[in-house]
Formats: structure tokens, sequence, C-alpha cells
């Protein structure tokens, strides 16, 4: 998972410009571990500094328990790849890596790089009854266990529940819901809903796929063959361009405009992921929400807001929603046992510490232990999220919403992950064909159907270059 300052939620973006190796030396055989000589080193896509301070406290943890020593190595997201490539042929892989999405996960296992037995291991050592059976499924690969899912982030459609009730409208869970409660909030002062439409954006990607996955929208099949430009994909930038073309602002929308629309009561929906949570209460001074009734109240929009984790559209099975999991893997050549021990530690004595870092955007995918199975959900209501204050969701989000947030994992789905198509879905998101597409729908440049498929043919010519 990648964290934006300000923009917190895009995937592919990374929080430093250029690849960082932070090489942090966890502490000595100190404390109460005795040292026999093993070390590991552990590679983290997770950059910001303050977050790899705060898991080199949990790592000095692990090895004063331990004696274990364990080099952190920190790898900016947008590098993976290439430090992948290099650590491989050098045959310098780290023992474990961490903080890797799906994508990232399926291109270890596309070159043989996964210890599939010793996630296994270490999974039957913490007990799979204990974990999201949605997250164990994104990461498996026919009976192999790709990587330990760690957390979740996911995208919510966001609403006003005050307008929501005085108008007498239901949830917007559905395509229908959505458009009638736009249509019907919709005035001069107040959009009906806002939403990214910027091209060449990964922020516009990620939203209408959160929109296009619960009406069936596919962009790619079982068989490989790319599907964007199948009828449940067109009828999604349909819905999508009939949304934003009737009910929402004008001009291009991305990552910050669209929080701040909503943030200053100018929209009655809008499409932002969890790691929105902390800064519509109030905690962050750079992200402050300027509605008229937050002057006095700066939570105000976190107490009048409830959440939509999945939607379902006319043309799709069940409500999906978009998010990530980030996973932990031990690597082929890794030192097995104390690897096999660290991941045990850090989804167990370490795993609240792993959440405080950022619990808006680490909501926990292992509930609890054996004895007490909501140990791990309960702890992290209480966890204090924020920048500049600090205090815990559940001071100003309802006990609805909380646990929408950590059942919302259930819905989850990505393109091209259960295809077995990662890399083709990463490289989509380096050239982002389905923003251009909505762009061009939303401004009126082109019609739906032309857009999804100019879409699918930049898809297939991705796809012929990664054969």
């Amino acid at each position: 998972m990648t964290s934006r300052i300000p923009k917190r939620n895009v995937v592919t973006t990374v929080a430093l410009a250029a690849l960082v190796m932070s090489t942090l030396a966890a502490c000595g055989s100190g404390g109460e571990g005795e040292s026999d000589g093993e070390s590991i080193t552990v590679q983290t896509t997770d950059t910001i500094p303050d977050r790899v301070a705060a898991t080199q406290e949990i790592i000095d943890a692990f090895t004063a328990e331990t004696g274990i020593e364990v080099e952190l190595v920190g790898v900016a997201e947008d590098q993976f790849n290439q430090v992948l490539t290099s650590g491989a042929a050098a045959g310098e892989l780290p023992d474990v890596m961490g903080s890797i999405g799906l994508t990232q996960v399926r291109t270890l296992a596309a070159n043989d790089l996964v210890n599939a037995q010793a996630n296994q291991e270490v999974l039957d050592a913490l007990g799979e009854d204990t974990f999201s059976p949605r997250a164990l499924e994104l990461n498996r690969d026919g009976d192999e266990l790709l990587a330990i899912p760690g957390e979740s982030w996911a995208q919510l459609l966001y609403y006003r529940t005050d307008l929501f009730e005085e108008a007498g409208l239901a949830a917007p869970e559905t395509y229908d819901d959505i458009l009638a409660a736009a249509e019907a909030l919709d005035s001069p002062e107040m959009a009906g809903f806002v939403g990214a439409t910027s091209p060449g954006d990964a922020f516009t990607q990620q939203t209408i796929e959160h929109v296009a996955l619960g009406n069936g929208c596919e962009m790619v099949d079982e068989a490989g063959e790319i599907t964007f430009n199948s009828p449940e994909c067109v009828g999604a930038l349909e819905f999508y361009g009939d949304l934003i073309g009737n009910y929402s602002v004008s001009g291009a929308q991305d990552v910050d405009t669209v929080r701040a629309n909503y943030f200053a009561g100018q929209s009655a929906m809008f499409i932002w992921s969890t790691f929105v949570l902390d800064e519509m209460a109030g905690l962050r001074a750079d992200a402050l929400p300027t509605c008229p009734e937050c002057a006095d109240n700066p939570a105000f929009l976190a107490e009048n807001t409830g959440v939509v984790p999945a939607i379902l559209g006319p043309d799709g099975d069940t409500p999906a929603q978009f998010g990530q999991i980030t996973n932990w893997s031990i690597t082929a050549s890794a030192d097995t046992e104390p690897a096999k021990q660290f991941v045990e530690y850090m989804m167990s004595d370490g795993y609240v510490d792993w959440l405080a870092i950022a619990p808006e955007g680490k909501v926990p995918v292992r509930f609890g232990t054996a004895e007490n199975p909501t140990e791990f959900s309960d702890a992290w209501q209480t966890l204090p999220v924020g920048v500049d204050t600090k205090a815990p969701l559940e001071d100003f989000y309802s006990e609805d919403v909380l646990e929408a947030l950590q059942v919302g994992v259930d819905d989850l789905l990505l393109w091209g992950i259960p295809q077995g198509q990662g890399d083709l879905a990463g490289a989509a998101l380096g050239e982002l064909p389905i923003s251009d597409a909505v762009a061009e729908v939303t401004n009126g440049g082109v019609d739906p159907a032309t857009a999804a498929e100019q879409a699918a043919e930049t898809l297939r010519s991705i796809q012929d270059s990664l054969e």
C-alpha cells in the first residue's frame, strides 16, 4: 500500500520520488533474546520515514524476544520490479517481502520466487480460521499460498447520512440508488456526486474499477482474453458518464478536488479510500473539512457520513468493491525458520503495533486468535488515527461504519488478480488506458462503447508486450 501526502490512496504512486534504500540494522542481541547468530533481511515498500521508524521499533522488540537480527530495507513501490529483477539475478533476495500488494505477490510467484510451503506453515501456526477467507483466497494459486495477508484498505462510496435521511433516500448501494440520490440532492449549491475524471491518473482507474466490478465488468477473463469492451464494462462507463455529466461539478476531478468538494459541503456523495477517514474527522491540519457546519464542529462530516463498501450494478451478480490487501511473503531463497518466526510475530505479538502505524489504511484481515476471535479487530477500533491531532476512529464513526470497513474485505475484487493476470494489471496501471476512457466519456469526447473498445485495444497491446 502506498500512502500519498496529500494524495494518499493511489496504489501506484510512491511515497518517495526515487528508490529509497533505508537499510536499518536492528538492535543487537540485548534484552530477553539470546542471539544465536541468526539474521534475516526484510524488504518493505512502506518507505515513509515515520512508518519505517515505527516498523523498526516492532523489529527491535522481535529481536529482543528472539535474538534474531533483522535488516530492514525500504524499496519505493515504483522500483519494486527493477530491484526484484536485479536482486534475483544477483542471488540477493530478501528473506521476507513486506507491505506488498496483490499484483506484486503475483510477480514474485510468476518468477518462482515464493516459498509457498513456508507461507502455509506460518498460516497453520496462526490459524487459518482467524483470517478473512477472501484475503487468503486472493493470495492463493491453486493449493499454494503465495503470501500471508497483512491488512487491507478499500475504496468506499461515502454519503451524507443527514441529507439522505432528510430526503427519505435509501443508502446508495446500487446504480439505481446512486442515480436516484444524486438526482434528488443535486442543486446549484450541492453536487449530487463527485468522482475522479482526470485522464492519466491512477485514482481515476481505481474509482471506475470500484464502480464497475459490481456490474460484472472485468479487464480480462479466465482465458486471458481482454474483456473491457464487454457490455458490463460499457454499462459501467455509461452509468458513470451519466452520474458525472448530470449531477457533478464541472472540470476534470482528481484525488484532491474530489475530497475538497465533499469536505466543503458541496457534494452529497464521493468515492475515496479509507485513508480519508482521519482527515474527515478533522485530524489532519493540511486537509481539514471546510463545510459551514465544520467551523463549529470539525468532526461534523465524520458524524454525518455513511459508507457503502460494495456497489451492485444491473449486470452484476453480487456487490463488489475495489481495494488492496498488503501482504508478507517468504521468498524462495529465505533462511526459512527465522523468516517464519518473523512473519508469525508481525501477525501476532506485533500485529496491533503494526496496524497502529496507520489504522485508517491498515484494516485488519486477521481478526483475532483462536482464544479471542475478535482481539485484533476490537483493538483496531481503539487505535489513534490522524497526523496533527490523534484520536481513535470510534470517537467519530458509528459502529455500523466501523463494521462495514472490516467486513468489506469479503467483497474485495481487483482486475486481473483472480484471473492470474497480475502482471497485466500492474502494467495497465502504468499506462492507464482505462482512466483515459473515463475522461473521454465524462467530457463528452466519445460514447461509452467507443471508449471501452479503445481501452481494450490498448490493453491488448500491453498484454502483447508482456509476452
